[in-house]
Formats: structure tokens, C-alpha cells, sequence
């Protein structure tokens, strides 16, 4: 195998059962925070060999440390290899890695035997993609580009947290 280069880790995510709860919960636990929550769009998605895919979803983002952290509320996600993945609770369900070539990542990190469950696009035409690394790391790969609107939530979030005081932990996005 060639050599390559994963990047960096800049978020961990967790699959809750009810988004406020969970993001006023960890709040309180971890001091991380405030977390804005949004309802996701995703435009398009397959799965394994092309196959229709979906993931509706809302996530909370917040700040812990220098890490975003994102609680996933999963509302209805196909195909069943990646649905199967958004039932786990109590551990991480994925940390993303901003990458500079998406295609590339994708093409690279299933060759190292991590398929991609599903790869989707956002009405921004960001594209991102879950990768299956659970039996080497315990939990998926998300890639996707640093594009405008992903790096615009990265910075809102992080500033959201500088000097705050914990008051209003869970806020719309």
C-alpha cells in the first residue's frame, strides 16, 4: 500500500435517543457546550454498491476543548448496513476527518478495506461519507471538505464557546 495521510480528527459523534436531552445532559457532564442543534438535509445518498441510501437526522453541535463534539438524532437512515450502525448508544458512533479530496479519501480508505456504509450530499453540495472502521477503531470514519459552510459551523461553534458561561445550553442553529 502507498502511503497516505488520514489528517486530523476534528469531531466525535455520539447517537442519543433524544437530542435537547442529551446535548443539556453532556453539558452539565462535560462542561462542553452550548451545542446548536439543526435538523440535517441530505439531498442525495447511497449505500454499499450504489444502492439508495438516506439519513434523516437532526445533530447538536458543541465545543468541548478544542474538539466539536455532535449528538446524532437519527429519525430514519438506510441502507440497513448503515442503519444498523445509528442503534448503538453509549459509545462513539464516528469522529470526522476534514479531508482535501473527498473522491480521493473515499477511494483510498476503501482500499484499505474501510467501505464507505453511505455517502450523501448536502443542499450546500457538500458531499461526506461514513466509512466502516469498526473492526480496527470501534467506530466509523466520516470524511468531507472543508468547504465554506462546514468551516462557518466549525468557527460558530467554537466561538460559541469562548468565554461562555454555561447559561442556555442548547440553542438553535
Amino acid at each position: 500500500m502507498s502511503e497516505f495521510e488520514l489528517g486530523s480528527v476534528v469531531q466525535i459523534a455520539y447517537m442519543v435517543d433524544d437530542i435537547h436531552e442529551a446535548a443539556a445532559d453532556f453539558s452539565v457532564r462535560t462542561g462542553a457546550g452550548p451545542f446548536f442543534v439543526r435538523r440535517n438535509v441530505i439531498t442525495a445518498a447511497d449505500g454499499p454498491d450504489g444502492r439508495t441510501g438516506a439519513f434523516d437526522h437532526s445533530s447538536a453541535y458543541g465545543q468541548w476543548g478544542r474538539m466539536q463534539i455532535e449528538l446524532v438524532q437519527t429519525h430514519s437512515a438506510e441502507p440497513p448496513e448503515f442503519a444498523e450502525t445509528t442503534r448503538a448508544r453509549g459509545c462513539v458512533h464516528h469522529v470526522a476527518i476534514m479531508v482535501a479530496s473527498f473522491a480521493e479519501h473515499r477511494r483510498q480508505l476503501t482500499e484499505r478495506g474501510w467501505p464507505a456504509l453511505l455517502s450523501a450530499s448536502t443542499p450546500h453540495g457538500n458531499n461526506f461519507a461514513f466509512h466502516d472502521a469498526r473492526p480496527q477503531l470501534g467506530h466509523l470514519l466520516e470524511i468531507y471538505e472543508p468547504r465554506p459552510s462546514i468551516v462557518e459551523l466549525y468557527r460558530r461553534v467554537a466561538d460559541a464557546a469562548t468565554n461562555w458561561d454555561g447559561t442556555d445550553p442548547v440553542r438553535s442553529l
